[in-house]
């Protein structure tokens, strides 16, 4: 069974991490990430171009190994527990 890593996020759209190798991920890209910025050079293209890279590989991970995104703002009825579900 495939563990997820990453859970859809309660309010907006997006990820959260949900185990340690979402979290794992997570700080490998922030680490990345942040070097990248501290050693930018001034050549504009070139800067977007990694980060933009860098964050598609990073939301691709998330879409692989996450719930299926979607927009939502708090608890949907299919969230809910069996027993809740259920109308009178």
């Amino acid at each position: 069974m495939n563990k997820i890593w990453f859970r859809r996020k309660l309010y907006g759209w997006g990820w959260t991490p949900s185990s340690w190798e979402g979290w794992l991920v997570l700080l490998v890209w922030l680490i990345f990430f942040t070097f990248g910025v501290v050693k930018m050079d001034h050549e504009g293209l070139k800067n977007i171009a990694v980060i933009g890279l860098m964050t598609g590989l990073l939301i691709y991970v998330c879409y692989r190994k996450g719930e299926k995104p979607r927009w939502q703002w708090g608890k949907q009825i299919e969230d809910l527990p069996d027993d809740k579900n259920k109308t009178p």
